[in-house]
């Protein structure tokens, strides 16, 4: 990666110019960079520096564009193709030879990120790690301002396991000399690891609780693993503050938090959207750990899931995918389903789909999805096998797209007065789901 780099135009010093906050973990890395962002901000706004915030995350749910973002905005079209083919010359046009290796997609666009932050002058750039950390693409980077691990647990374990320790182990990688790190609080094995890692490399270390102070109805902060998020975001803050303000002041006001709250979004997780006789709940959930967040979640946020405590409500349906070669998928599945019973959900109907969005298999121009093998892709029918041997009576239903999935459900709130729905399993579906409400939303509007 590093000889990518210089091969593109930039040294470590060049990286280290970005001012970057690196953040790794399991569950909740691109929500903590985001309240990071929004945040920092809330001061820049208030003091003049940074003027300029760079955001690399990963995945993207209805462009890629949305993984390079400046002030919470994603860069064009035409800085996105200007600033992909001056990097891409630069790779090729110094090739040594047809064997020499060249990166693959995701080195590319940390590539693509970097040069674009330099060149449109950020004065600070947050930075989610792709998965793991110690080997990851994005730990080029030698000397971030300060790094930060959301909450760990057992996924891409192929990579990075076998087990919860050795996922920490690489996660702790971004660790670096002088650089203070910080914590969301995590198991007791985990932490030891992550404090053994910082010892090893020279890191003031600090675990993270929940800060007292979060406003306890702000609707960016939904679910108590939003509340961890944000307060590793405040602490990356302020400890990026201490280190780079030119200012006497160097801690977030109260005033910019609340501000930072107000004004963060992060689309497609814990998120609501209300459509004529639906309420959609949209997390993507892709792992035991998170599955288990966004059922709680849903079961707080609606207002009463089907016959939840005995008592007769709203009815409710669950639309889950997951079709991935790194993960296993029934096991997701019957995570969900332990969710559903532990958060008293009694009774919800099961959509299983695909990431295929459109019922004619039309694809966007920016759609980054590569079509999942044969086997993968049988996956959503036999769910609703699994979901009938954990639950007998359940009532499931196999559609082939997400948007046979969305309409499926929009006629059955139409019989069904006040319907819930929750959304998750993959931020491929969740992505696919949210770029279709997004659209129905607007054409109802046009008319």
């Amino acid at each position: 990666m590093r000889n990518w780099l210089q091969k593109i135009g930039y040294k470590d010093v060049d990286v280290a110019a970005l001012n970057i906050v690196h953040v790794a973990g399991t569950k909740g890395k691109g929500s903590t960079c985001a309240f990071t962002r929004s945040l920092l901000q809330e001061w820049g706004k208030r003091t003049g520096f940074p003027n300029k915030i760079g955001l690399y995350t990963s995945p993207d749910l209805t462009s890629i564009r949305e993984r390079i973002q400046i002030n919470g905005q994603p860069i064009s079209e035409d800085l996105f193709t200007k600033y992909f083919f001056e990097i891409w010359d630069r790779l090729f046009s110094q090739q040594d030879g047809e064997d020499e290796r060249q990166p693959r997609y995701l080195q590319l666009i940390a590539l693509l990120a970097i040069h674009t932050f330099s060149q449109e002058g950020t004065q600070a750039a947050i930075s989610e790690t792709h998965h793991g950390g110690e080997y990851d693409a994005t730990n080029v980077v030698s000397a971030p301002v300060v790094t930060g691990i959301t909450s760990i647990g057992l996924d891409h374990l192929a990579q990075l396991g076998p087990g919860i320790e050795d996922v920490a182990w690489h996660k702790a990688g971004i660790f670096k000399h002088g650089t203070p790190a910080f914590s969301a609080p995590q198991e007791p094995a985990v932490e030891a690891v992550l404090r053994s890692r910082a010892a090893e490399k020279g890191v003031q270390f600090e675990v993270v609780p929940v800060n007292p102070s979060l406003p306890l109805n702000a609707n960016a902060l939904p679910a108590q693993v939003q509340r961890i998020n944000c307060s590793l975001a405040i602490a990356l803050v302020n400890a990026f503050l201490s280190r780079k303000s030119p200012f006497e002041q160097k801690k977030l006001s109260e005033q910019d938090i609340q501000q930072g709250i107000e004004n963060f979004s992060w689309p497609g997780r814990f998120e609501v959207i209300k459509t004529a006789s639906c309420t959609w709940f949209l997390d993507g959930a892709h792992n035991e750990l998170s599955i288990g967040q966004a059922v709680e979640w849903f079961a707080e946020m609606a207002t009463a899931p089907s016959y939840r405590n005995g008592q007769p409500g709203p009815p409710c349906m669950i639309i889950f995918s997951h079709m991935s070669e790194e993960r296993d998928g029934p096991s997701l599945l019957r995570a969900l389903a332990s969710a559903v019973e532990r958060n008293d959900i009694r009774g919800p109907e099961m959509v299983f789909t695909t990431y295929q969005e459109r019922r004619d298999g039309s694809i966007r121009p920016d759609k980054t999805l590569k079509p999942p093998d044969k086997l993968l892709a049988d996956l959503p029918k036999q769910y609703c096998g699994l979901w009938k041997s954990i639950f007998p009576n359940a009532s499931t239903r196999y559609l082939a797209s997400i948007e046979e999935a969305l309409e499926y459900a929009e006629r059955a709130s139409l019989q069904r007065d006040g319907l819930q729905v929750l959304v998750t399993g993959s931020l491929h579906l969740v992505g696919g789901a949210l770029y279709l409400l997004q659209r129905w939303k607007q054409t109802s509007s046009d008319r």
